[in-house]
């Protein structure tokens, strides 16, 4: 009897890579990074195409600093 995963399983999978990944600080755009992001904009301090500019940048510097990103955990997972 050979066993496989469904997609549902793959899914759940993937996405417990990407908190795994974050636990041990190897994403560069992490929900914490995320949040404080969303944070300053509910402040006042950045505005949305802000917030969006500097979470693309935090994406593109991922590599540079050692990191990956959100997307990349899921996909390795």
């Amino acid at each position: 009897m050979t066993t496989y995963r469904t997609r549902f399983e793959a899914g759940i999978e993937k996405r417990q890579a990407v908190r795994d990944a974050e636990g041990r600080g190897d994403i560069a755009d992490s929900m914490d990074v995320r949040l404080a992001l969303l944070a300053r904009m509910k402040a006042g301090e950045l505005t949305l195409e802000q917030v969006q500019a500097e979470l693309k940048r935090i994406k593109r510097g991922a590599k540079s600093v050692g990191k990956i990103t959100r997307a990349k955990a899921f996909s390795n997972g």
